[in-house]
């Protein structure tokens, strides 16, 4: 069992540096424009999909809802550990 925890503790190492690249991007596209090779079109793509959500209105509200709470539950539990 010790070697799903290793693994679970990957992915959320992972997920947190997908999270800070993501960042990054849109600091740098918001600086440099979308001209920017492999950042260009990251804060496009953030907007499409806010406006996707909210085009859906409660059920855009619901997803995002549970996706906010799997991140909080990760952190909460990588502090515990």
């Amino acid at each position: 069992m010790n070697i799903f925890k290793e693994m679970k503790k990957w992915l959320g190492e992972i997920t947190e540096i997908a999270l800070l690249l993501v960042a990054l991007a849109i600091v740098v596209e918001i600086l440099f424009g979308s001209e920017v090779p492999f950042f260009g079109g990251v804060v496009a793509n953030i907007t499409g999909l806010l406006s996707t959500l909210g085009d859906n209105g409660l059920v855009g509200l619901i997803a995002l809802g549970i996706v906010v709470f799997f991140f909080n539950r990760r952190k909460a539990e990588s502090h515990n550990d």
